[in-house]
């Protein structure tokens, strides 16, 4: 008989969802409530956006920074969205399983992909807008994008929206409170799963 720590085994999440489908939101909310459980900070060579931190949101990279951990292999995964590219450090999330804890990755279909592909075992789980009419006025709410940038978006997450079926589970984020329990039972269920 294996001994486990009383949090369950470490494992690794993964979060995708189309732009403006509340990942973010869902992935703050869930953390905050789930102890044992942490997340990546993903690098970027976006701008930020109002109110995002250096090293809180995101690590904020120029494109020449970006490269440099290509080519010394230290990204778990990355890929480019529209304008920018976006990474997960690897080493961040090696140290975190081999201290126990497991991780929740908020990354797109791309980065899912290159995760699926690897070599650590993950849980995919794709947030689902409840439609795409709702997903268009969260974006607009939002603020941060133009017309020109929304329809480009919207185009991107109905191809992403496609993909959904490639993943362990399927939430839909109509509202926040139940997609947070729904992410939440996940994570629980999964950690304390004997076999996979």
């Amino acid at each position: 008989m294996s001994s486990r720590p009383a949090a369950g085994m470490p494992r690794l999440f993964v979060l995708s969802a189309p732009s403006g489908s509340g990942k973010t939101t869902v992935l703050g909310e869930v953390l905050k409530r789930e102890g044992g459980v942490v997340r990546s900070i993903s690098c970027t060579t976006r701008p930020p956006r109002r109110g995002e931190r250096h090293g809180r949101d995101y690590r904020f990279l120029t494109k020449r920074e970006f490269d440099r951990m290509i080519a010394s292999g230290g990204f778990l995964e990355y890929a480019r969205v529209l304008d920018h590219w976006y990474g997960t450090p690897k080493r961040p999330i090696q140290q975190a399983l081999a201290r126990g804890r497991s991780i929740l990755l908020g990354i797109d279909i791309q980065g899912a992909r290159q995760v699926r592909q690897g070599s650590l075992p993950a849980v995919t789980i794709f947030l689902l807008p409840p439609s795409t009419a709702a997903l268009g006025r969260r974006l607009k709410k939002r603020g941060t994008e133009t017309p020109a940038q929304i329809r480009a978006r919207l185009k991107l997450a109905r191809t992403e929206l496609r993909e959904a079926d490639r993943y362990d589970y399927q939430v839909v984020n109509d509202r926040l409170a139940d997609a947070v329990a729904a992410v939440r039972a996940i994570v629980k269920a999964e950690r304390f799963r004997v076999n996979r």
